[in-house]
């Protein structure tokens, strides 16, 4: 029994047999926001964020559900513990405390996978990974009797963050990463994350009854994300979580879970989206990655007697520069090729000089970009209604959103709004 300085062990009702959960949704930094509206509008209750993670308290089913239907989020933990540790005592005495018996395996291999320790005391990540996870292998020696864990089973993730001499910590519950949907077979270079591509529809507000192009398609990933969204597509269905491992997990639930979601499929909608790339290779993979997206939600349908068909999204080899809007309004979503995908900054913005057609091309049109390059709207000559900065892993990149293409808009801002984006352009520099 953990009684020595009980007070520094604040569990937070994350026991799965309890009714209501305190799970952690990791995310893009610049995209908690995004990601808090879709955790609320699963139904669950938003406790807080911090840079690149938001905290929240759902019920049971959510342990699964979240992993399955979170379009934004990259991984989903179970906050299992949140004290207060200054010292290698009281971060021992913390994780000890847990009752780890109730959510792993006698074979589980227990992973510290990761640390992050910010303004604390204890600032040694790799100090702090060897500690608790020496002290949840005692916990389950001492429960089981044993002195020596198996660890031939499912691997199990354990995440710390030490904020503040605050410290949190995190069970896994996705596994892979969840950008990792299962429909991509081959990214090729550079690609965008697919949760990524699915923030920067919501930054647009995006909706199905308006046409997207993607006249950088790449891999296929943002045409792709957006039919997901569309037909209202789990973006989870072609994959496990590690959740679906642990003693605690209710496959028979989980399929109710997976069954509710695929009655939410619409069929009925007509979606115009489409994409196009100047590289053939290219365009044949995000075609067979956007079939293999289609098959799996046919699969989710199929799980529940319905025989509806997805239509593919239609994806060309085009240079960009030949294109023509095909209707009145529409969106321009792309991640232009940049660094490794293009060569060299010069011709990244020769390549961001030619775009300025596009808002002749596609006048009426709303365009988004997203791009590392610092240099993107002074090449462009255009500045952006908005703009946000994402940092996805290690890299940092900024979401330029433009509201409506004119070349006649575009020439007056040029002038007018000259002094604004070099200020905006030389602000990003020192921060680069």
């Amino acid at each position: 029994m953990f009684d020595r300085k009980s007070h520094i062990v604040r569990m937070a009702k994350t026991c799965y047999f309890c009714s209501m959960n305190t799970l952690v949704a990791l995310c893009a930094v610049g995209a908690e926001k995004i990601l808090g509206n879709e955790i609320k509008f699963l139904g669950y209750k938003i406790i807080d964020n911090a840079p690149g993670r938001v905290r929240f308290s759902a019920d049971d089913d959510a342990l699964f559900r979240s992993n399955l239907c979170l379009r934004c989020a990259d991984r989903v933990y179970l906050q299992m513990a949140g004290y207060r540790a200054e010292n290698f005592d009281e971060l021992f005495d913390g994780a000890y405390s847990v009752a780890w018996q109730d959510f792993l395996k006698k074979d589980t291999r227990l992973v510290v996978d990761k640390v992050r320790a910010n303004k604390s005391r204890l600032n040694s990540e790799h100090s702090v990974q060897a500690m608790i996870q020496k002290a949840i292998y005692k916990k389950l020696g001492d429960v089981w009797h044993i002195s020596t864990l198996p660890e031939t089973g499912a691997e199990a993730d354990v995440r710390v963050y030490i904020d503040s001499d605050e410290a949190l910590l995190l069970l896994d519950l996705s596994g892979l990463p969840l950008h990792k949907r299962g429909y991509r077979t081959d990214g090729g270079i550079a690609p965008l994350r697919e949760t990524v591509a699915a923030s920067l529809l919501q930054m647009m507000m995006w909706r199905r009854a308006t046409a997207l192009h993607d006249p950088f398609c790449g891999s296929g990933t943002i045409a792709i994300e957006a039919l997901l969204y569309a037909h209202n597509i789990a973006p989870g269905f072609g994959r496990r979580f590690a959740v679906e491992t642990l003693p605690f997990f209710n496959a028979e639930r989980a399929e109710q879970i997976r069954a509710a979601e695929a009655e939410k499929i619409r069929t009925d909608v007509e979606v115009r989206v489409t994409g196009s790339d100047i590289d053939r290779a290219a365009v044949e993979r995000a075609k067979k990655n956007a079939e293999y997206a289609c098959v799996m939600a046919g699969r989710a349908l199929q799980s529940i007697g319905k025989s509806a068909h997805i239509v593919r999204p239609d994806f060309i080899v085009s240079d960009f520069k030949d294109l023509s809007a095909p209707y009145e309004k529409g969106l321009l979503l792309c991640n232009p090729p940049y660094g490794e995908r293009l060569g060299d900054d010069e011709s990244a913005q020769a390549l961001y000089r030619e775009m300025r057609g596009l808002f002749s091309d596609f006048e009426g049109w709303q365009m988004g970009v997203i791009t590392s390059n610092p240099h993107f709207e002074e090449a462009l000559e255009h500045a952006a209604e908005r703009t946000k900065s994402i940092k996805a892993g290690n890299l940092d990149t900024v979401f330029y959103m433009f509201d409506s293409l004119s070349p006649r808009s575009a020439q007056a801002k040029k002038t007018q709004s000259r002094k604004d984006w070099r200020k905006r352009v030389q602000k990003k520099r020192e921060e680069y």
